[in-house]
């Protein structure tokens, strides 16, 4: 049998989605291959998704960033959540890899964990990263607000990261200076096949209405301005969770019979916020994205880079959005012209799935 450690961060569902794709693809070289999951990404996002046979051992690996929805990073509690898991880090990370060693895995995969990589280090097992981002240089953007005890945790980050055997960056990626060893690979999106006309037909959608998928990522959005949605006619939308009673324009997407991914395939229009996942799928299928900025989050600019030179995209202001000024911008995304013909294929998984074929065997 062939084990690998998997270090998943719980900050959001977009690590996740960069991993699951690469294991599957994995297996296909490595039919033995089994993998622990050691993340607090709950267990259903796999149960549909994962074709390779896994454990999950819940444990929070890392801090990510504190969020007050997914619009609005908490800089202070975010460094104040970076202090208490840097406070006994010698015991946190002894612990980690003492649980490593114990399972003796083949190879450890961390999308992007730093305390996986220096407990598999320490554990004298293989380790590499996989991810579009690293979070020192996602604090990097909030040093303004940073103590001396802030810059120590990026110090330690750093050199937790240095100990990488090697670093996947998966496109489109941020600079990542901190890795010895790089290999840079092609965008990770899965294959989700669109069932247009079945979408339609569960809404009892008329021709000339935009179907529209609300989609904010792991981090839910807490309130919509419901009564502006409903009010906006030649539209239709659907969005993760429930939906006030009364409201006939907006359908919960967990009353439909489709997966969320073929939802977002199958829509004309996904309004969100640029994370990996959504940004890269769209593209992928072709879809039109309306999209929030946060302005603070260290791949925004390379994601929405991406979006713009290979698919069709359009801003909406943190203030349009909350108050419901959205009909404008929806109209103007239908006409956005693509720059180039078609999106490179988005064959990361593959291509990562060979590199750390290597490390297993």
């Amino acid at each position: 049998m062939a084990l690998i450690w998997c270090s998943i961060s719980g900050h959001g569902f977009g690590h996740a989605a960069q991993v699951v794709p690469v294991l599957n693809e994995l297996r296909h070289l490595i039919p033995s291959l089994k993998v622990i999951l050691r993340t607090a990404v709950p267990a259903w996002f796999f149960q549909d998704q994962l074709q390779v046979p896994w454990d999950l051992s819940v444990s929070e690996q890392d801090v990510g960033c504190v969020q007050q929805g997914p619009l609005h990073i908490d800089v202070e509690g975010t460094w104040t959540a970076y202090h208490q898991f840097h406070k006994n880090w010698e015991d946190r990370v002894t612990q980690e890899a003492a649980a490593i060693k114990n399972r003796s895995p083949h190879v450890v995969i961390s999308d992007i964990a730093y305390l996986a990589i220096e407990a598999a280090a320490r554990a004298n097992i293989p380790v590499v990263g996989l991810s579009s981002i690293c979070w020192d240089q996602v604090l990097i953007h909030f040093q303004d607000k940073a103590s001396s005890e802030s810059a120590s945790v990026i110090k330690q980050i750093q050199c937790s990261y240095s100990l990488a055997d090697l670093m996947i960056r998966v496109a489109p990626a941020i600079s990542m200076p901190v890795f010895r060893r790089a290999s840079d690979i092609s965008a990770i999106a899965t294959r989700t096949e669109a069932n247009h006309q079945g979408l339609r037909h569960a809404l009892s959608t008329s021709a000339d209405e935009r179907i529209v998928v609300i989609a904010f990522g792991g981090i839910r959005l807490t309130s919509l301005p419901w009564n502006r949605i409903e009010a906006m006619t030649g539209y239709r939308f659907i969005v993760p969770g429930p939906v006030p009673t009364g409201i006939q324009r907006i359908v919960s997407s967990e009353a439909l019979p489709f997966r969320f991914q073929t939802i977002m395939a199958s829509c004309d229009i996904i309004l969100t916020k640029p994370g990996y996942g959504t940004i890269v799928e769209a593209v992928a299928s072709g879809t039109r994205v309306v999209y929030v900025r946060r302005y603070n989050f260290a791949d925004e600019d390379s994601l929405l880079a991406y979006l713009h030179r290979y698919g069709y995209g359009l801003e909406l202001s943190v203030e349009d959005f909350l108050s419901g000024q959205w009909k404008q911008t929806l109209q103007a995304v239908m006409t956005v012209p693509a720059l180039h013909a078609s999106a490179p294929a988005a064959t990361g998984a593959a291509e990562a799935a060979d590199i750390l074929k290597r490390y297993v065997r």
